[in-house]
Protein backbone atom coordinates (compact mmCIF):
# COMPACT_ATOMS: atom_id res chain seq x y z
CA UNK A 1 0.00 0.00 0.00
CA UNK A 2 2.79 2.43 0.88
CA UNK A 3 6.47 2.30 0.03
CA UNK A 4 9.64 4.37 -0.34
CA UNK A 5 9.25 6.57 2.74
CA UNK A 6 11.14 9.88 2.70
CA UNK A 7 11.41 13.00 4.87
CA UNK A 8 9.57 15.97 3.36
CA UNK A 9 10.26 19.71 3.75
CA UNK A 10 8.23 19.77 6.99
CA UNK A 11 10.42 17.04 8.46
CA UNK A 12 7.62 14.45 8.32
CA UNK A 13 8.12 10.92 6.99
CA UNK A 14 5.81 10.31 4.03
CA UNK A 15 5.48 7.75 1.22
CA UNK A 16 6.34 8.46 -2.41
CA UNK A 17 3.76 5.97 -3.65
CA UNK A 18 0.17 5.47 -2.48
CA UNK A 19 -2.25 2.83 -3.73
CA UNK A 20 0.06 2.14 -6.67
CA UNK A 21 0.40 5.81 -7.71
CA UNK A 22 3.47 8.02 -7.34
CA UNK A 23 3.02 11.09 -5.15
CA UNK A 24 5.14 14.16 -4.44
CA UNK A 25 6.32 14.93 -0.89
CA UNK A 26 5.55 18.37 0.51
CA UNK A 27 8.16 20.92 -0.58
CA UNK A 28 7.10 23.96 1.44
CA UNK A 29 4.49 26.69 1.11
CA UNK A 30 4.41 27.90 -2.49
CA UNK A 31 7.43 25.83 -3.50
CA UNK A 32 5.77 23.21 -5.72
CA UNK A 33 4.85 24.72 -9.09
CA UNK A 34 2.71 22.65 -11.47
CA UNK A 35 4.01 22.40 -15.04
CA UNK A 36 1.23 20.67 -16.94
CA UNK A 37 -2.21 21.32 -18.41
CA UNK A 38 -5.51 20.65 -16.70
CA UNK A 39 -7.04 17.20 -17.02
CA UNK A 40 -9.41 16.91 -19.97
CA UNK A 41 -12.73 15.13 -19.47
CA UNK A 42 -13.99 12.85 -22.20
CA UNK A 43 -15.72 14.49 -25.16
CA UNK A 44 -19.41 13.64 -25.40
CA UNK A 45 -21.77 13.94 -28.36
CA UNK A 46 -25.42 14.99 -28.44
CA UNK A 47 -26.02 12.00 -30.72
CA UNK A 48 -25.87 9.75 -27.65
CA UNK A 49 -28.52 11.64 -25.67
CA UNK A 50 -32.31 12.02 -26.05
CA UNK A 51 -33.29 14.80 -28.47
CA UNK A 52 -36.06 15.91 -26.10
CA UNK A 53 -33.54 16.27 -23.25
CA UNK A 54 -35.26 13.70 -21.02
CA UNK A 55 -32.47 11.82 -19.22
CA UNK A 56 -34.67 10.26 -16.54
CA UNK A 57 -34.11 6.53 -15.89
CA UNK A 58 -36.26 4.32 -13.61
CA UNK A 59 -33.94 3.95 -10.62
CA UNK A 60 -30.40 4.28 -9.30
CA UNK A 61 -29.41 0.73 -10.19
CA UNK A 62 -30.43 1.34 -13.81
CA UNK A 63 -28.38 4.53 -13.86
CA UNK A 64 -25.32 2.73 -12.45
CA UNK A 65 -25.67 -0.05 -15.01
CA UNK A 66 -26.00 2.44 -17.87
CA UNK A 67 -22.95 4.31 -16.52
CA UNK A 68 -20.97 1.07 -16.77
CA UNK A 69 -20.25 0.42 -13.10
CA UNK A 70 -17.47 -2.15 -12.78
CA UNK A 71 -14.59 -3.28 -10.57
CA UNK A 72 -11.95 -0.72 -9.61
CA UNK A 73 -13.90 2.41 -10.56
CA UNK A 74 -13.71 5.70 -8.66
CA UNK A 75 -17.13 6.80 -7.38
CA UNK A 76 -17.62 10.37 -6.18
CA UNK A 77 -20.31 11.96 -4.02
CA UNK A 78 -20.84 15.30 -2.28
CA UNK A 79 -21.67 16.01 1.35
CA UNK A 80 -24.07 18.96 1.31
CA UNK A 81 -26.59 16.87 3.28
CA UNK A 82 -23.87 16.16 5.85
CA UNK A 83 -25.22 13.67 8.42
CA UNK A 84 -28.58 13.62 6.63
CA UNK A 85 -27.33 11.97 3.42
CA UNK A 86 -29.62 9.18 2.15
CA UNK A 87 -27.92 8.27 -1.15
CA UNK A 88 -24.33 7.16 -0.53
CA UNK A 89 -25.13 4.01 1.44
CA UNK A 90 -27.61 2.97 -1.26
CA UNK A 91 -24.96 3.34 -3.99
CA UNK A 92 -22.63 0.84 -2.40
CA UNK A 93 -25.45 -1.48 -1.36
CA UNK A 94 -26.35 -1.76 -5.06
CA UNK A 95 -22.69 -2.21 -6.03
CA UNK A 96 -22.26 -4.99 -3.45
CA UNK A 97 -25.39 -6.79 -4.65
CA UNK A 98 -24.04 -6.56 -8.22
CA UNK A 99 -20.78 -8.19 -7.10
CA UNK A 100 -18.66 -5.14 -7.97
CA UNK A 101 -15.36 -4.97 -6.08
CA UNK A 102 -12.41 -2.69 -5.26
CA UNK A 103 -14.20 0.61 -5.77
CA UNK A 104 -12.60 3.85 -4.64
CA UNK A 105 -15.00 6.14 -2.79
CA UNK A 106 -14.12 9.80 -3.38
CA UNK A 107 -16.48 11.87 -1.20
CA UNK A 108 -16.16 15.58 -0.49
CA UNK A 109 -16.68 14.47 3.13
CA UNK A 110 -18.11 11.59 5.15
CA UNK A 111 -20.24 11.57 8.30
CA UNK A 112 -21.42 9.14 10.99
CA UNK A 113 -24.45 8.28 8.82
CA UNK A 114 -22.00 6.47 6.53
CA UNK A 115 -21.08 3.88 9.18
CA UNK A 116 -22.93 1.16 7.13
CA UNK A 117 -20.15 1.45 4.54
CA UNK A 118 -17.83 -0.40 6.90
CA UNK A 119 -19.36 -3.71 5.80
CA UNK A 120 -18.60 -2.82 2.17
CA UNK A 121 -15.01 -1.97 3.12
CA UNK A 122 -14.83 -5.35 4.85
CA UNK A 123 -16.31 -7.37 1.98
CA UNK A 124 -14.14 -5.68 -0.65
CA UNK A 125 -16.82 -3.66 -2.42
CA UNK A 126 -14.85 -0.53 -1.43
CA UNK A 127 -11.05 -0.75 -1.55
CA UNK A 128 -10.28 2.61 0.05
CA UNK A 129 -11.57 6.12 0.70
CA UNK A 130 -10.07 9.33 -0.67
CA UNK A 131 -11.89 11.86 1.46
CA UNK A 132 -12.51 12.65 5.11
CA UNK A 133 -12.84 9.67 7.40
CA UNK A 134 -14.96 10.75 10.34
CA UNK A 135 -16.57 8.98 13.26
CA UNK A 136 -16.81 5.19 12.90
CA UNK A 137 -15.05 5.27 9.51
CA UNK A 138 -12.16 7.15 11.12
CA UNK A 139 -11.83 4.50 13.82
CA UNK A 140 -11.98 1.72 11.22
CA UNK A 141 -9.18 3.27 9.17
CA UNK A 142 -7.06 4.23 12.19
CA UNK A 143 -7.05 0.61 13.35
CA UNK A 144 -5.62 -0.50 10.00
CA UNK A 145 -8.72 -2.32 8.78
CA UNK A 146 -9.06 -0.65 5.36
CA UNK A 147 -7.43 -2.49 2.45
CA UNK A 148 -5.94 0.59 0.79
CA UNK A 149 -4.42 3.80 2.08
CA UNK A 150 -6.76 6.70 2.79
CA UNK A 151 -6.10 10.12 1.29
CA UNK A 152 -7.21 13.30 3.07
CA UNK A 153 -7.59 16.53 1.12
CA UNK A 154 -8.95 20.00 1.81
CA UNK A 155 -11.99 21.18 -0.13
CA UNK A 156 -9.72 23.17 -2.40
CA UNK A 157 -7.29 20.27 -2.62
CA UNK A 158 -10.10 18.02 -3.78
CA UNK A 159 -10.96 20.39 -6.63
CA UNK A 160 -7.23 20.63 -7.46
CA UNK A 161 -6.93 16.83 -7.56
CA UNK A 162 -9.86 16.50 -9.97
CA UNK A 163 -8.80 19.43 -12.15
CA UNK A 164 -5.21 18.18 -12.36
CA UNK A 165 -6.18 14.58 -13.12
CA UNK A 166 -4.70 13.29 -9.89
CA UNK A 167 -8.10 11.67 -9.30
CA UNK A 168 -10.11 10.62 -12.33
CA UNK A 169 -13.78 10.08 -11.49
CA UNK A 170 -15.55 7.31 -13.35
CA UNK A 171 -19.04 7.93 -12.00
CA UNK A 172 -20.26 10.94 -9.99
CA UNK A 173 -23.57 10.44 -8.16
CA UNK A 174 -24.85 13.84 -7.09
CA UNK A 175 -27.87 14.24 -4.82
CA UNK A 176 -29.87 17.36 -5.70
CA UNK A 177 -32.90 18.75 -3.87
CA UNK A 178 -34.35 19.99 -7.18
CA UNK A 179 -33.62 19.02 -10.80
CA UNK A 180 -35.24 18.86 -14.21
CA UNK A 181 -35.22 15.94 -16.63
CA UNK A 182 -32.25 17.40 -18.51
CA UNK A 183 -30.09 17.37 -15.37
CA UNK A 184 -30.04 21.03 -14.37
CA UNK A 185 -30.06 21.03 -10.57
CA UNK A 186 -29.90 23.21 -7.48
CA UNK A 187 -29.89 22.87 -3.71
CA UNK A 188 -32.00 25.85 -2.72
CA UNK A 189 -35.48 24.61 -3.71
CA UNK A 190 -37.59 21.59 -2.88
CA UNK A 191 -38.53 19.75 0.32
CA UNK A 192 -34.93 18.59 0.86
CA UNK A 193 -33.27 21.97 0.17
CA UNK A 194 -29.73 22.01 1.60
CA UNK A 195 -28.31 25.25 0.16
CA UNK A 196 -25.65 25.20 -2.50
CA UNK A 197 -24.09 22.27 -4.42
CA UNK A 198 -20.62 23.76 -4.82
CA UNK A 199 -18.77 20.65 -3.68
CA UNK A 200 -20.33 18.76 -6.60
CA UNK A 201 -19.18 21.25 -9.24
CA UNK A 202 -15.85 19.63 -10.14
CA UNK A 203 -17.45 16.18 -10.13
CA UNK A 204 -20.04 17.31 -12.66
CA UNK A 205 -17.43 18.97 -14.87
CA UNK A 206 -14.80 16.23 -14.97
CA UNK A 207 -16.41 12.82 -14.27
CA UNK A 208 -16.82 10.37 -17.15
CA UNK A 209 -20.45 9.78 -16.17
CA UNK A 210 -22.68 11.99 -14.02
CA UNK A 211 -25.90 10.88 -12.33
CA UNK A 212 -28.25 13.39 -10.69
CA UNK A 213 -30.50 11.94 -7.97
CA UNK A 214 -33.42 14.11 -6.86
CA UNK A 215 -36.69 13.94 -4.95
CA UNK A 216 -38.09 17.07 -6.60
CA UNK A 217 -38.25 16.72 -10.39
CA UNK A 218 -39.50 19.95 -11.94
CA UNK A 219 -40.24 21.11 -15.47
CA UNK A 220 -37.36 22.44 -17.57
CA UNK A 221 -35.71 24.81 -16.84
CA UNK A 222 -34.76 24.20 -13.21
CA UNK A 223 -33.70 27.66 -12.04
CA UNK A 224 -31.32 28.62 -10.68
CA UNK A 225 -29.10 25.86 -11.98
CA UNK A 226 -26.06 25.23 -9.81
CA UNK A 227 -25.27 22.06 -11.78
CA UNK A 228 -25.64 22.32 -15.56
CA UNK A 229 -27.53 19.56 -17.34
CA UNK A 230 -25.00 19.66 -20.19
CA UNK A 231 -22.65 17.75 -17.89
CA UNK A 232 -25.25 15.17 -16.80
CA UNK A 233 -25.83 11.69 -18.25
CA UNK A 234 -28.76 10.33 -16.22
CA UNK A 235 -31.41 11.63 -13.82
CA UNK A 236 -33.02 9.47 -11.13
CA UNK A 237 -36.06 10.36 -9.08
CA UNK A 238 -36.28 8.91 -5.54
CA UNK A 239 -38.61 9.42 -2.58
CA UNK A 240 -36.07 11.41 -0.55
CA UNK A 241 -32.42 12.39 -1.15
CA UNK A 242 -31.59 13.74 2.28
CA UNK A 243 -32.74 15.05 5.63
CA UNK A 244 -32.17 18.82 5.55
CA UNK A 245 -32.49 19.18 9.34
CA UNK A 246 -29.27 17.16 9.63
CA UNK A 247 -27.11 19.53 7.59
CA UNK A 248 -26.31 21.24 10.90
CA UNK A 249 -22.56 21.28 11.61
CA UNK A 250 -21.68 20.70 15.25
CA UNK A 251 -23.64 23.30 17.16
CA UNK A 252 -25.52 26.27 15.78
CA UNK A 253 -25.82 27.86 19.21
CA UNK A 254 -23.42 30.30 20.78
CA UNK A 255 -21.44 28.56 23.50
CA UNK A 256 -22.56 29.00 27.10
CA UNK A 257 -19.27 27.76 28.55
CA UNK A 258 -17.63 30.58 30.57
CA UNK A 259 -14.14 29.55 29.41
CA UNK A 260 -15.14 29.41 25.75
CA UNK A 261 -17.04 32.69 25.98
CA UNK A 262 -13.87 34.21 27.42
CA UNK A 263 -11.89 32.86 24.45
CA UNK A 264 -14.41 34.43 22.08
CA UNK A 265 -14.39 37.76 23.90
CA UNK A 266 -10.58 37.92 23.93
CA UNK A 267 -10.43 37.00 20.23
CA UNK A 268 -12.79 39.82 19.28
CA UNK A 269 -11.03 42.31 21.57
CA UNK A 270 -7.66 41.39 20.06
CA UNK A 271 -9.05 41.93 16.55
CA UNK A 272 -10.43 45.31 17.63
CA UNK A 273 -7.25 46.50 19.35
CA UNK A 274 -5.11 45.34 16.41
CA UNK A 275 -7.27 47.37 14.01
CA UNK A 276 -8.52 44.32 12.13
CA UNK A 277 -12.21 45.18 12.65
CA UNK A 278 -12.55 48.24 10.46
CA UNK A 279 -14.76 49.59 7.70
CA UNK A 280 -14.81 47.16 4.78
CA UNK A 281 -13.03 44.29 6.56
CA UNK A 282 -13.85 40.66 5.77
CA UNK A 283 -13.97 37.57 7.93
CA UNK A 284 -14.63 33.86 7.97
CA UNK A 285 -15.92 31.98 11.00
CA UNK A 286 -17.37 28.51 11.36
CA UNK A 287 -20.52 27.18 12.99
CA UNK A 288 -19.02 25.96 16.27
CA UNK A 289 -20.03 27.50 19.58
CA UNK A 290 -16.86 29.60 19.98
CA UNK A 291 -16.91 30.80 16.37
CA UNK A 292 -20.54 31.87 16.66
CA UNK A 293 -19.76 33.79 19.83
CA UNK A 294 -16.86 35.53 18.08
CA UNK A 295 -19.14 36.58 15.21
CA UNK A 296 -21.59 37.93 17.79
CA UNK A 297 -18.84 40.01 19.41
CA UNK A 298 -17.75 41.26 15.96
CA UNK A 299 -21.34 42.40 15.38
CA UNK A 300 -21.34 44.34 18.68
CA UNK A 301 -18.12 46.18 17.77
CA UNK A 302 -19.58 46.98 14.37
CA UNK A 303 -22.85 48.34 15.77
CA UNK A 304 -21.08 50.47 18.36
CA UNK A 305 -18.72 51.93 15.77
CA UNK A 306 -20.96 52.04 12.64
CA UNK A 307 -18.74 49.58 10.76
CA UNK A 308 -19.89 47.47 7.80
CA UNK A 309 -17.96 44.38 6.73
CA UNK A 310 -17.47 43.99 2.98
CA UNK A 311 -18.20 40.28 3.02
CA UNK A 312 -18.27 37.22 5.22
CA UNK A 313 -17.20 33.81 4.04
CA UNK A 314 -19.54 30.97 4.99
CA UNK A 315 -20.48 28.21 6.07
CA UNK A 316 -23.56 30.25 6.62
CA UNK A 317 -25.79 30.06 9.66
CA UNK A 318 -28.61 32.09 11.19
CA UNK A 319 -26.20 34.43 12.99
CA UNK A 320 -24.38 35.32 9.78
CA UNK A 321 -27.71 35.73 8.01
CA UNK A 322 -28.85 38.14 10.75
CA UNK A 323 -25.70 40.22 10.21
CA UNK A 324 -26.42 40.35 6.46
CA UNK A 325 -30.06 41.32 6.95
CA UNK A 326 -29.12 43.96 9.55
CA UNK A 327 -26.67 45.52 7.10
CA UNK A 328 -23.55 44.69 9.14
CA UNK A 329 -22.25 42.59 6.23
CA UNK A 330 -22.69 43.52 2.57
CA UNK A 331 -22.40 39.99 1.17
CA UNK A 332 -22.15 36.38 2.24
CA UNK A 333 -19.93 34.29 -0.03
CA UNK A 334 -21.14 30.86 1.00
CA UNK A 335 -19.17 27.64 0.69
CA UNK A 336 -21.69 25.40 2.46
CA UNK A 337 -24.86 25.93 4.40
CA UNK A 338 -24.94 24.99 8.09
CA UNK A 339 -28.61 25.49 8.94
CA UNK A 340 -32.01 26.06 7.37
CA UNK A 341 -31.88 29.83 7.86
CA UNK A 342 -28.80 29.78 5.64
CA UNK A 343 -30.77 27.84 3.03
CA UNK A 344 -33.63 30.33 3.16
CA UNK A 345 -31.31 33.30 2.87
CA UNK A 346 -29.47 31.88 -0.11
CA UNK A 347 -32.76 31.19 -1.87
CA UNK A 348 -34.20 34.67 -1.21
CA UNK A 349 -31.30 37.12 -0.99
CA UNK A 350 -29.12 37.88 -4.03
CA UNK A 351 -26.45 39.21 -1.67
CA UNK A 352 -26.09 35.68 -0.26
CA UNK A 353 -24.04 34.08 -3.03
CA UNK A 354 -23.26 30.40 -3.46
CA UNK A 355 -19.61 29.66 -4.29
CA UNK A 356 -17.50 26.60 -5.04
CA UNK A 357 -14.07 25.28 -4.05
CA UNK A 358 -12.78 26.55 -7.42
CA UNK A 359 -13.55 30.19 -6.68
CA UNK A 360 -12.88 29.99 -2.95
CA UNK A 361 -10.02 27.61 -2.36
CA UNK A 362 -8.36 25.99 -5.41
CA UNK A 363 -4.59 26.60 -5.08
CA UNK A 364 -3.92 25.62 -8.68
CA UNK A 365 -5.78 28.62 -10.07
CA UNK A 366 -5.05 32.28 -10.76
CA UNK A 367 -5.95 33.29 -7.21
CA UNK A 368 -8.90 32.50 -4.93
CA UNK A 369 -11.12 34.20 -2.36
CA UNK A 370 -9.36 32.72 0.68
CA UNK A 371 -6.47 35.18 0.42
CA UNK A 372 -8.90 38.14 0.53
CA UNK A 373 -10.07 37.35 4.07
CA UNK A 374 -8.85 39.77 6.74
CA UNK A 375 -9.75 37.55 9.72
CA UNK A 376 -9.95 33.76 9.42
CA UNK A 377 -11.24 32.03 12.55
CA UNK A 378 -10.32 28.33 12.59
CA UNK A 379 -10.07 25.48 15.10
CA UNK A 380 -7.56 22.71 15.80
CA UNK A 381 -7.23 19.53 17.81
CA UNK A 382 -3.55 20.25 18.52
CA UNK A 383 -0.99 23.02 18.05
CA UNK A 384 2.74 22.76 18.70
CA UNK A 385 5.34 25.27 19.89
CA UNK A 386 6.15 26.11 16.27
CA UNK A 387 2.47 26.98 15.60
CA UNK A 388 2.00 23.88 13.41
CA UNK A 389 -1.55 22.61 13.71
CA UNK A 390 -3.45 19.33 13.49
CA UNK A 391 -7.14 19.05 12.63
CA UNK A 392 -7.22 15.41 11.46
CA UNK A 393 -6.35 13.29 14.47
CA UNK A 394 -6.79 13.59 18.18
CA UNK A 395 -3.86 13.20 20.53
CA UNK A 396 -4.53 9.46 20.70
CA UNK A 397 -3.81 9.22 16.97
CA UNK A 398 -7.35 8.35 15.86
CA UNK A 399 -8.67 9.90 12.64
CA UNK A 400 -11.75 11.81 13.70
CA UNK A 401 -11.87 14.90 11.46
CA UNK A 402 -11.60 15.81 7.81
CA UNK A 403 -9.77 18.91 6.62
CA UNK A 404 -12.66 20.77 5.01
CA UNK A 405 -11.62 24.27 3.98
CA UNK A 406 -9.27 24.62 6.96
CA UNK A 407 -5.97 24.39 5.02
CA UNK A 408 -7.25 26.76 2.35
CA UNK A 409 -8.21 29.41 4.90
CA UNK A 410 -4.64 29.51 6.22
CA UNK A 411 -3.93 31.90 3.35
CA UNK A 412 -6.12 34.56 4.96
CA UNK A 413 -4.38 37.73 6.10
CA UNK A 414 -4.77 37.06 9.83
CA UNK A 415 -5.32 33.44 10.84
CA UNK A 416 -6.57 32.97 14.40
CA UNK A 417 -7.10 29.69 16.26
CA UNK A 418 -9.35 30.22 19.31
CA UNK A 419 -8.95 26.95 21.22
CA UNK A 420 -9.13 25.79 24.85
CA UNK A 421 -5.78 25.23 26.53
CA UNK A 422 -6.81 21.64 27.24
CA UNK A 423 -9.70 19.26 26.56
CA UNK A 424 -10.59 16.47 28.97
CA UNK A 425 -7.42 17.24 30.93
CA UNK A 426 -5.30 16.76 27.78
CA UNK A 427 -3.15 19.77 26.78
CA UNK A 428 -3.79 21.07 23.27
CA UNK A 429 -0.38 22.73 22.86
CA UNK A 430 2.34 20.11 22.37
CA UNK A 431 6.04 19.88 21.62
CA UNK A 432 5.06 18.39 18.28
CA UNK A 433 1.66 17.73 16.73
CA UNK A 434 0.60 14.11 16.23
CA UNK A 435 -0.37 14.85 12.63
CA UNK A 436 0.64 17.92 10.64
CA UNK A 437 -2.29 19.42 8.74
CA UNK A 438 -1.00 22.97 8.31
CA UNK A 439 2.41 24.64 8.75
CA UNK A 440 2.94 27.14 11.54
CA UNK A 441 4.28 29.83 9.24
CA UNK A 442 0.66 30.42 8.12
CA UNK A 443 -0.89 30.56 11.61
CA UNK A 444 -0.74 33.95 13.28
CA UNK A 445 -2.50 33.86 16.65
CA UNK A 446 -3.52 31.25 19.22
CA UNK A 447 -6.18 32.39 21.70
CA UNK A 448 -6.86 30.32 24.83
CA UNK A 449 -8.78 31.07 28.01
CA UNK A 450 -5.44 31.49 29.84
CA UNK A 451 -3.55 33.61 27.35
CA UNK A 452 -2.82 34.58 23.77
CA UNK A 453 0.24 33.60 21.74
CA UNK A 454 1.22 35.59 18.64
CA UNK A 455 3.51 34.02 16.07
CA UNK A 456 6.91 35.78 16.28
CA UNK A 457 6.73 36.15 12.49
CA UNK A 458 3.96 38.73 13.05
CA UNK A 459 6.01 41.53 14.56
CA UNK A 460 3.41 43.97 13.22
CA UNK A 461 0.75 42.45 15.47
CA UNK A 462 3.11 42.30 18.43
CA UNK A 463 3.87 46.02 17.97
CA UNK A 464 0.17 46.95 17.74
CA UNK A 465 -0.64 45.03 20.92
CA UNK A 466 2.43 45.87 23.01
CA UNK A 467 0.40 48.15 25.32
CA UNK A 468 -2.67 45.91 25.40
CA UNK A 469 -4.14 44.66 28.66
CA UNK A 470 -4.79 41.31 26.97
CA UNK A 471 -2.77 38.38 28.42
CA UNK A 472 -0.13 38.11 25.66
CA UNK A 473 2.24 35.20 26.31
CA UNK A 474 4.63 33.04 24.33
CA UNK A 475 3.34 29.75 23.03
CA UNK A 476 5.92 27.95 25.20
CA UNK A 477 4.49 29.69 28.27
CA UNK A 478 1.01 28.50 27.34
CA UNK A 479 2.28 24.94 26.83
CA UNK A 480 4.03 24.96 30.23
CA UNK A 481 0.92 26.32 31.95
CA UNK A 482 -1.21 23.53 30.47
CA UNK A 483 1.29 20.94 31.65
CA UNK A 484 1.36 22.40 35.17
CA UNK A 485 -2.40 21.91 35.32
CA UNK A 486 -2.75 18.59 33.46
CA UNK A 487 0.69 17.02 33.49
CA UNK A 488 2.83 16.27 30.45
CA UNK A 489 0.71 14.44 27.84
CA UNK A 490 1.60 10.95 26.72
CA UNK A 491 2.43 10.29 23.10
CA UNK A 492 -0.10 8.19 21.17
CA UNK A 493 0.64 4.50 20.75
CA UNK A 494 1.18 4.10 17.01
CA UNK A 495 2.74 1.51 14.72
CA UNK A 496 4.90 2.31 11.68
CA UNK A 497 2.10 1.32 9.26
CA UNK A 498 0.71 4.22 7.24
CA UNK A 499 -3.11 4.03 7.05
CA UNK A 500 -3.70 7.43 5.42
CA UNK A 501 -1.88 10.49 4.18
CA UNK A 502 -2.64 14.20 4.42
CA UNK A 503 -2.30 16.18 1.21
CA UNK A 504 -1.33 19.83 1.22
CA UNK A 505 -3.31 22.34 -0.91
CA UNK A 506 -0.99 21.83 -3.89
CA UNK A 507 -1.40 18.04 -3.97
CA UNK A 508 1.89 17.21 -2.25
CA UNK A 509 1.97 14.92 0.82
CA UNK A 510 2.46 16.88 4.04
CA UNK A 511 2.15 14.02 6.55
CA UNK A 512 1.33 10.39 7.19
CA UNK A 513 -1.32 9.00 9.54
CA UNK A 514 -0.22 5.83 11.32
CA UNK A 515 -2.12 2.81 12.56
CA UNK A 516 -3.12 3.00 16.21
CA UNK A 517 -1.98 0.16 18.45
CA UNK A 518 -5.04 -1.64 19.81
Amino acid sequence: MTKNMVKNAAGRIVPTEINGKKVIPYQGVGKYKPDYRKFSPRVATCADYPEDGNKVVPDLKTALLKAGLKDGMTISTHHHFRDGDLIVNEIFKIASEMGVRNLVWFPSASFPCHEPLIKYLEDGTIHHIEGSMNGPLGVFVSEGKMKGTGVLRSHGGRYQAIQDGEVQIDIAILAAPTADAFGNANGVNGPSACGLLGFALADSQYADKVIIVTDNLVDFPCLPWQIHGNYVDYVVRVDKVGIPEKIVSGTTRITKSPDRLLIAEMTAKLCWEAGLIREGYSFQAGAGGISLAISDYFAKYQRENSITASFARGGSNKYLVEMLEEGLVKYILDGQTFDLEGVRSMRENPKHQDTSPFTSYNYHSKGNFASFIDIAILGATEVDINFNANVNTHSDGYLLHGIGGWQNCLFGRNVILPIPLFRNRIPIIRDEVTTLTGPGELIDIIVTERGIAINPRRQDLLDKLKNSQLPIKTIVELKEEAERICGKPQKPQLTDEVVAVVKWVDGTVIDSVYKVKT
